[in-house]
């Protein structure tokens, strides 16, 4: 394999072993385990509260190159006021997810493919407290991951579809940044796509007549219906099992979740295989990165000091 760039947080992610502890622990498959319902107890015993936000302020670091994280860590962040025994324990099934994948990093290849496209998903009122849906998002340069989300919506929505657009907005904005940085090196993209695998929310993008079951949704939401009238981006569907931004609302099962971050470039570092290898021990800014993945994948030059 000629022209690839690997980028890998093995040795931070080391340190964050050895930091608390769980260096010799057995492996998991997975970072969240899929029939777990994350709620408070009040009559649960809680844990030292310094020592579990210093372990969501490590992992939340390791997630600047892993996307395969970055659910599973933002809904544990969500506790740092309240955190009990069984979040805590949850939070050390990341870690231990760590142990078996202290090898994997992004993958990089030189493509020819300029054209962004994006997937957006939800998860349905899956928290447990407030009813609040999850949605998820990543965004690709050809078949190169560049940007991606997972964060909880603002207000419960009343159904698959209202939720599934709202995600889908949140989508929106990423493809509009990539779109500008494109065009700052002398790229125009086409009709950029955006993969959803609800059909309803699909056809409220395309349609401008209010229905009983969608009229009472903001209207800041359906400035992606004229996006779509004006040709600048193009929902299209995608099969609920190739949607690969369900990785980042929910937990999933270790077959699925593999394939899935397999589908986002974030595979097992083989050494001579790769041309350059970037070895991050801090964080670097997602503008920054962007922009470097972008050059490099213009340019076919991967000849770049490490960091």
């Amino acid at each position: 394999m000629e022209d690839n760039l690997f980028i890998s947080q093995s040795k931070y992610a080391k340190n964050i072993m050895k930091k608390f502890g769980r260096e010799s622990t057995k492996s998991k498959r997975t970072p969240l385990a899929t029939h777990v319902k994350i709620t408070i107890d009040k009559d649960e015993k809680e844990v030292d509260i310094t020592h579990y936000r210093s372990m969501i302020g490590s992992l939340l670091y390791l997630t600047a190159c892993r996307p395969d994280t970055s659910h599973s860590v933002g809904i544990f962040a969500r506790y740092q006021v309240a955190s009990k025994e069984s979040h805590l324990n949850l939070v050390k099934r990341i870690i231990k997810y760590l142990q078996g994948t202290l090898n994997h990093g992004l993958l990089y290849t030189f493509d020819t493919d300029s054209s962004p496209v994006g997937y957006c998903d939800v998860d349905w009122v899956g928290n447990a407290e407030d009813r609040k849906s999850t949605s998820g998002g990543c965004f690709f340069l050809g078949n190169n991951l560049m940007s991606w989300f997972s964060r909880k919506q603002n207000s419960v929505s009343l159904s698959t579809i209202e939720a599934e657009y709202i995600a889908a907005g949140c989508g929106r904005t990423q493809l509009l940044w990539m779109k500008q940085i494109l065009e700052e090196y002398g790229v125009k993209p086409g009709v950029i796509s955006l993969y959803c695998d609800n059909m309803s929310a699909i056809s409220i993008s395309k349609n401008p007549v209010q229905h009983s079951k969608t009229k009472h949704i903001d209207i800041r939401r359906h400035y992606i219906r004229e996006l779509v009238e004006e040709n600048v981006i193009k929902l299209e569907h995608v099969n609920t099992e190739k949607q690969i931004a369900n990785i980042f609302t929910k937990g999933l099962h270790a077959n699925q979740f593999e394939c899935l971050r397999t589908a986002l470039g974030f595979v097992l570092w083989k050494n001579s295989n790769y041309l350059s290898i970037i070895t991050l021990s801090r964080e670097p800014s997602v503008m920054t990165v962007v922009r470097l993945m972008t050059q490099q994948l213009f340019s076919g030059n991967w000849q770049f000091s490490r960091s």
